[in-house]
């Protein structure tokens, strides 16, 4: 690719340096598929409509072209099925407002994490996120694990995880690893963020959720090995601080790092940049953390 060719998205300028990420991305992230990568370029440079939906077709388009010319290579295009699009979340009974859980915590131990593994479990796991969660239900980007939070005592599904890619950048973050540019581009995989956690608003059990985040740090490692072929070395996470205070994070040891300037990716109404500023909190599951990411 010649250094000095612009390229046109939508009619504005696409600069080298943003082609040069674009290129990183595919890179960092080989298993995401065609859609997943115009999405997660989308959201980095802000291509969005007026009513601020992501240009994910445009996009598409724009970097099959890029494709064809030479100046990337797109992964190959997955077998289509019948039924494009992600479909609204189902509404059923099985995910309604339960009677109220008020007990010690030892009354519902052992807490456990189930892996999300089959159809049903999915679906469940999409409603009760979907109403009972702020940001609500859409498919992350890249890879991904989930869980439900149960009671051993009981068999109750007290609330839900997810764990998925990390942000592609975060100035306060990255200070804190001390990594450089083509370090973090190398290494981000390494990273896993908790971009979902969700404790039923009927469930009142102190400690239930600090306890559930010792548990996930201890178990959603091996699975993420088991998975995608490789360990994190840390994970993080992004908290709403005009909603929550961070307190259960805290409780577990989680480090806060700084705050962000606007949105998180995973936002349900696209809100523009600055309205959501979020504290951003880590968790080292390795003690050479540091010279995984940052080689120091």
């Amino acid at each position: 690719m010649e250094s000095r060719c612009l390229e046109k998205f939508c009619g504005h300028t696409v600069s080298t340096q943003q082609l040069g990420e674009i290129t990183e991305i595919i890179e960092t992230f080989p298993k995401l598929s065609r859609t997943e990568l115009a999405n997660t370029v989308c959201e980095l440079f802000s291509w969005k409509r007026p009513t601020g939906k992501l240009k994910s077709v445009e996009c598409r388009q724009f970097l099959e072209r890029l494709d064809e010319k030479g100046a990337i290579n797109l992964p190959a295009c997955r077998k289509q099925y019948s039924n494009k699009g992600a479909a609204k979340v189902q509404r059923t009974g099985k995910a309604e407002i339960q009677p109220t859980i008020s007990v010690n915590l030892k009354e519902l131990s052992p807490i456990s994490l189930t892996r999300i593994d089959n159809q049903e479990q999915r679906q469940l796991w999409y409603e009760y996120v979907d109403r009972y969660h702020y940001l609500g239900y859409q498919l992350p980007f890249g890879a991904q694990l989930r869980y439900f939070i149960q009671s051993g005592a009981t068999n109750d599904i007290l609330g839900c995880f997810q764990f998925s890619s990390p942000a592609w950048k975060m100035a306060p973050r990255d200070r804190w690893i001390g990594w450089a540019d083509d370090q973090r581009r190398v290494n981000l995989q390494k990273i896993i963020n908790n971009s979902r956690f969700l404790i039923f608003p009927w469930v009142k059990v102190k400690n239930l959720a600090s306890t559930a985040l010792s548990l996930a740090v201890k178990r959603v490692p091996g699975d993420w090995q088991g998975c995608y072929g490789y360990c994190p070395v840390l994970m993080e996470t992004l908290v709403d601080r005009k909603r929550f205070r961070g307190t259960c994070y805290k409780a577990a040891n989680w480090l806060h790092v700084g705050k962000t300037t606007g949105r998180g990716r995973m936002d349900r109404d696209h809100a523009r940049q600055g309205v959501a500023v979020k504290e951003i909190y880590v968790y080292p599951l390795s003690s050479r953390f540091r010279q995984e990411l940052a080689g120091c």
